[in-house]
């Protein structure tokens, strides 16, 4: 195994699993797999890349240290030659959050400094200059994830943001290096290193920059970033006679289909309103669900009563409510409640015969998959950039897409249902 990757939660995985088996165009990328924790068993030998899905951004730091540590015991017991750790390409963490004791752990078993820290991707709008992190043409305070119910993100500046979470000071490599390319960037890189800096918030606002960053980190045993940041891996394996570069696999499940939305994001709901329009919906409503009035035979009731029409259960809120709920229920009850909910619902929809199901929103993915315990699942095309197709390996295989909230165009959860059927 060459690549191994560390992955903060379910849909992070995935899309960085998407970068890996896709690569650069005319080169193709990595046999990948993604693993749903920690796996108990060796993966199989023709295996090139290795995503394992931990559900530990939100959980307390010594949990997430615990577990990420796991992962990379298991993916050095692989054989794996490169360690990635993937988080947000918005960064989303506190203060006090997971990203900087994870990336310093992983560092200090690894034994190396300066390493990169870059979420950026540009193909969904996120870039980084001067340290610090865009959505599009806003500063990421204003770009609407000031207002994330779990990780409100109201600094742009990751070089700071990511030192109140670190014991080390943390270097920049700012964009007028990058922009001279890999030989540059491995300089500047050095120097972090050399000043004893453990990470470096590396600038990037082109898919040109993460090349150029992927090849100054050839022989990087550690790296940190968004899903962009392995753009460039699997070339420079390719380039050095190790992967013989592929396309990623075409995957075609028939059957029931459901869309589960648990995603508060300007995104998701945009995407909800869309679906309206053709399809049949059915918004939670979040109260009833907290006074136990709803369950989820009564959502897999919904979908089993629109069978081929794209039914959609959805939570999704505009900030000011879902700010009057965690007033009313308390924040945390709310997002494992309906996380519950949602993974109750589809282990129902599942044992009913559905056979592609669309989740979105990081969270909800993540206690979907983990209810559904699916073990290894292949990559497939992609759907929209950061969202492939998954399917498990089971005998009755499941079609899955797991959309980050602020990912996908308009119509994807149309767009998506379809992918999974192979058309």
């Amino acid at each position: 195994m060459l690549v191994g990757v560390i992955a903060d939660d379910f849909t992070g995985a995935s899309d960085i699993a998407n970068t890996l088996a896709k690569g650069l165009p005319g080169q193709g990328g990595l046999n990948t797999a993604q693993f749903l924790g920690v796996p108990q068993s060796d993966a199989s030998s023709d295996i090139e890349a290795s995503v394992v899905a931990l559900k530990s951004r939100s959980i307390p730091v010594t949990e997430a240290v615990e577990q990420s540590r796991a992962a990379l015991r298991w993916l050095l017991g692989q054989g794996c030659r490169q360690i990635v750790f993937k988080y947000c390409s918005t960064f989303d963490s506190t203060p006090d959050g997971n990203i900087g004791p994870v990336a310093e752990a992983l560092a200090d078993d690894l034994g190396v400094k300066g390493v990169v820290a870059c979420p950026a991707f540009p193909a969904a709008g996120r870039t980084v200059y001067q340290g610090h992190l865009f959505v599009h043409d806003r500063l990421l305070n204003e770009s609407g994830l000031e207002n994330h119910p779990l990780n409100p993100m109201t600094d742009p500046d990751i070089r700071r943001w990511l030192g109140r979470q670190t014991r080390h000071p943390v270097g920049l490599v700012a964009w007028q290096a990058v922009r001279e390319g890999a030989a540059r960037i491995a300089s500047e890189l050095r120097q972090v290193a050399d000043r004893g800096e453990r990470l470096a918030i590396v600038d990037a606002i082109t898919a040109d920059d993460l090349v150029a960053i992927g090849r100054a980190c050839d022989s990087a045993k550690l790296i940190t970033g968004g899903s962009g940041i392995a753009l460039g891996l699997p070339a420079n394996f390719i380039a050095a006679g190790e992967a013989k570069g592929a396309p990623p696999s075409r995957i075609a499940v028939e059957g029931p289909e459901a869309v589960l939305a648990g995603s508060c994001s300007g995104a998701t709901r945009g995407q909800i309103d869309h679906h309206k329009k053709r399809h049949p919906t059915l918004a939670i409503d979040v109260d009833a669900v907290m006074r136990g009035q709803t369950n989820a035979d009564q959502l897999v009731s919904f979908v089993l009563d629109n069978p081929g029409r794209a039914p959609l259960v959805y939570s999704s809120a505009r900030p000011e409510e879902v700010a009057r709920l965690q007033g009313i229920h308390g924040r945390e009850h709310v997002a494992q409640t309906l996380d519950a909910l949602f993974a109750d619902t589809a282990c129902k929809l599942i044992a009913s015969g559905v056979r592609r199901l669309v989740v979105a929103g990081g969270e909800t993915s993540g206690a979907v998959v983990s209810a559904l315990d699916l073990g290894a699942l292949k990559i497939g095309s992609e759907i929209d950039p950061g969202v492939p197709v998954l399917v498990s390996g089971s005998p009755r295989p499941i079609a899955l897409a797991l959309k980050s909230g602020n990912f996908g165009s308009l119509d994807f959860f149309e767009k998506a249902l379809e992918r999974l059927a192979g058309r």
